[in-house]
């Protein structure tokens, strides 16, 4: 007997390739993008990229070429489109064939095997996992986001009457080093369940990271190192933390693996939720218009969207690695090239054409791209949870404040030099305490030389677990060292 067999042979229909003659990245002159004039004012040089290249531009990042994206529409197409666009650092072609300078700086932290750099299905089944673990902090009726919640309050209340008792009812302060830092390293202690104080190095070691330093491999190995010892203190003794969490989300997690998880997220929350509340407060104070109206109105939620929208945390967000053949903007992106899509340049982009709407509007606000977009944005759990974190250091400096100025010309205060992060270095005020802030009342009755609260050893500031040691708060805040 003889058998036909019916084969259903399908029409494929190939993506297009690009053409010979149009021309590669490796064949393109570059400029330098991080230069001196990128860190005093990146917005010109964006426009200027923009009014030569068009929604993309070719530019040269410490020795190796990249694609640089400027529009709003282009950076939207690259982050939503993940099927073209990819997030696993082995699909870049000059990495592969081993062309990146040695030690190229900017690497270091996208070796590091994590959720957020993986790709379909291993991305989304890491995702839903982090999301299970976060899931608890996010609703703030649930035990653990109650006083989660409640802890960031009153670790803002702590180092605001810290400053009082250094500094009296009027002085001076820096709202980076001496609040916005300390304040997220508490609340990292506190959310990852940390046996100790975190101390204010690791954000330095980020920082190097997250600029491309000389040193941001050691950096990097550092803070891992950290985080995975972290991870095995927290499977021998498990607790109601994220670190936990995670664990019970996915047991087969090694150390090595929840370390890297617990890397990023360090990442996303000491520097750029730090970066958000840093910028909010820096738009507040140089007087933006919008900003301050929103303040005014109680809206300290869309307060905090129009900031990202003038002066987003994250200024270029993780690099994207072509797929395959595919025109953006002017230029044919070649499979495996490296694309950096600019979250900075895109809101000018979108500033500049829908100002009249933009500015009065508080739903278009959320046009933001500070938390990213499409499938690798910030996963809803922890865009939530770090939305009700800057809003509340936000809120609590202006509750507690009477009045507050920058004591340097907005155009005169130094920015981190990177790619990645626009950050603040430091963010220098001059106070003046509200006749009803509690900053004014003693935890424990007593009152310094000025009437402004002094902690006392055995003052809640000093001695609650999981609210930052008072030394280590005044090292932290006020520069001593250790063993001061």
């Amino acid at each position: 007997m003889v058998h036909t067999v019916c084969v259903l042979v399908m029409e494929t229909h190939p993506f297009a390739a690009a053409p010979p003659d149009s021309p590669t990245l490796e064949s393109l002159p570059v400029e330098p993008l991080l230069t001196s004039e990128f860190d005093v004012d990146p917005g010109s040089v964006y426009e200027r990229l923009r009014s030569t290249y068009g929604p993309v531009a070719p530019v040269g990042l410490m020795g190796v070429p990249a694609w640089l994206v400027l529009d709003y529409r282009e950076v939207l197409e690259v982050l939503r489109n993940e099927s073209v666009w990819r997030r696993d650092v082995r699909h870049w072609r000059a990495r592969a064939e081993g062309r990146l300078p040695r030690d190229w700086p900017l690497l270091a932290g996208y070796e590091v095997r994590q959720t957020m750099f993986f790709d379909g299905e291993e991305h989304r089944t890491a995702r839903l996992n982090y999301h299970s673990a976060m899931r608890p902090f996010q609703d703030g009726h649930s035990p653990e986001g109650w006083e989660l919640r409640a802890s960031v309050a009153r670790y803002a209340d702590e180092l605001i009457a810290m400053l009082a008792a250094e500094s009296g009812t009027t002085g001076h302060a820096d709202l980076a080093a001496q609040y916005t830092r300390p304040l997220l390293l508490m609340v990292t202690t506190k959310l990852f369940g940390c046996p100790v104080e975190l101390g204010d190095e690791m954000v330095m070691d980020l920082w190097r990271m997250l600029d491309g330093g000389p040193d941001a491999g050691p950096a990097t190995g550092r803070v891992l190192g950290a985080m995975t010892r972290l991870a095995a203190h927290r499977r021998s003794r498990p607790g109601e933390d994220l670190t936990s969490y995670m664990l019970l989300s996915d047991p087969t997690l090694s150390d090595e693996q929840l370390g890297r998880e617990l890397f990023m997220n360090a990442v996303h929350l000491n520097d750029i939720t730090g970066n958000m509340v840093c910028n909010t407060l820096l738009e507040v104070l140089r007087g933006n218009a919008t900003v301050r109206r929103s303040l005014a109105s109680m809206q300290i939620g869309e307060t905090v969207n129009r900031a990202a929208l003038v002066n987003p945390p994250t200024a270029n967000l993780c690099f994207r690695f072509a797929g395959r053949d595919v025109r953006l903007g002017n230029f044919w992106i070649r499979a495996g090239d490296i694309v950096s899509p600019s979250v900075a340049a895109a809101h000018r982009d979108l500033l500049a054409a829908q100002s009249s709407h933009l500015v009065d509007s508080a739903i278009s606000t959320r046009a933001h791209l500070g938390w990213g977009a499409g499938p690798h944005q910030c996963p809803s759990a922890a865009r939530e949870l770090a939305g009700t974190i800057v809003a509340t250091a936000v809120g609590r400096v202006f509750d507690h404040f009477a009045r507050a100025e920058l004591t340097l010309p907005p155009d005169q205060l130094p920015w981190r030099s990177g790619l990645m992060v626009r950050g603040l270095r430091v963010l220098p005020v001059r106070y003046e305490l509200s006749a009803h802030s509690s900053a004014l009342r003693a935890p424990g009755g007593g009152r310094g030389d000025e009437g402004v609260a002094v902690a006392s050893p055995a003052s809640p500031v000093a001695s609650r677990p999981g609210s930052g040691l008072l030394g280590a708060l005044r090292r932290l805040m006020f520069g001593g060292r250790k063993g001061d």
